[in-house]
């Protein structure tokens, strides 16, 4: 995919992203519902192809990562890796850009752990909880599991 440019709700926080990827993938853990308030998505996006100005707060949500907010608006910005094999990866929130950048979704983690009350359509690999942790650490309020 090709430059795309996005914005949070208020637009104080811009971001440019020089090639982001054309795939979402959503997490259904305990950690990401509480912080985006149901199914987190992201889209990847390699650290120096990110360009971010504007009023930015980060959360270190764990050892293995943080999470980030508009400070004037308060919308989700992204989750990024601080440690390990994809250190300074971005999964940037899908509605920074115009119809989502038009990436699709592949894949959905700890997709056995969604509430009954909802499910993603689609033909996506969905990965259980037993599946994604034999690969990942489980990370919990900061401790690894």
């Amino acid at each position: 995919m090709s430059a795309v440019s996005g914005h949070c709700l208020c637009g104080a926080v811009r971001l440019t992203v020089r090639t982001l990827s054309d795939e979402i993938s959503a997490c259904h853990c305990e950690m990401c519902r509480r912080w985006s308030g149901g199914i987190q998505m992201g889209i990847e996006a390699a650290e120096a192809d990110v360009r971010v100005t504007g009023p930015v707060k980060i959360f270190r949500s764990s050892h293995l990562a943080e999470r980030a907010w508009c400070d004037t608006c308060g919308s989700a910005l992204w989750l990024r890796d601080v440690v390990g094999p994809n250190q300074g990866l971005y999964e940037l929130v899908p509605g920074l850009f115009d119809n989502a950048a038009g990436a699709r979704l592949v894949r959905e983690v700890y997709a056995d752990c969604a509430p009954s009350g909802y499910a993603l359509a689609g033909d996506h690999r969905r990965v259980s909880k037993a599946e994604y942790e034999m690969t990942h650490p489980f990370v919990h309020e900061g401790e690894v599991r």
